[in-house]
């Protein structure tokens, strides 16, 4: 890599970014599992109530099923993202830098997406703390992920 210096600062970023994807899979994983538990149980003989969604969480508002969900699938890709650039990190390859700009940027979308959905979960209001501290993640996240990004994209230039 022509730019050694960003390498310390997209290191650490990359242990940041790491570690908030597994809290906020670890969260998700959580919600998820709840409304699993504690979802719409629908005996023989009777019918779906008029307002039924099959993405219902018995814990936040009409946001809270999109935002877990989405949260999720970014958590899983970006936890692969941040393997898959831990092992760039390690070789120096300049020719394997593009991949992992391009599942970096495809881990931020998909951030990004569930961050919007935590923003409109933020402003329907009524959800628990969990779910809070799982939107501040999914915001943090959209701005680290984007650093890192550019720390590694600065360094293919």
């Amino acid at each position: 890599m022509a730019n050694e210096s960003m390498k310390p600062a997209a290191s650490l970023l990359l242990a940041l970014n790491f570690c908030m994807y597994v809290v906020l899979l670890g969260i998700g994983g959580w919600a998820m599992n709840r409304a699993i538990d504690h979802g719409f149980i629908i005996g023989p003989g009777l019918e779906l109530p008029a307002h039924f969604s099959p993405i219902y969480f018995p814990m936040g508002n009409a946001a809270t099923g999109f935002f877990v969900t989405f949260a999720l699938l970014a958590g899983v890709v970006g936890a692969a993202s941040c393997i898959s650039s831990f092992l760039n990190l390690r070789s120096l390859s300049r020719e394997s830098t593009p991949a992992t700009v391009t599942v970096a940027t495809i881990a931020w979308t998909l951030t990004l997406l569930a961050m919007g959905f935590g923003c409109k979960e933020i402003e329907l209001q009524y959800r628990n703390a969990r779910l809070v501290a799982m939107e501040a993640f999914s915001i943090i996240l959209s701005v680290t992920q984007l650093l890192y990004i550019a720390a590694v994209h600065g360094q293919a230039l």
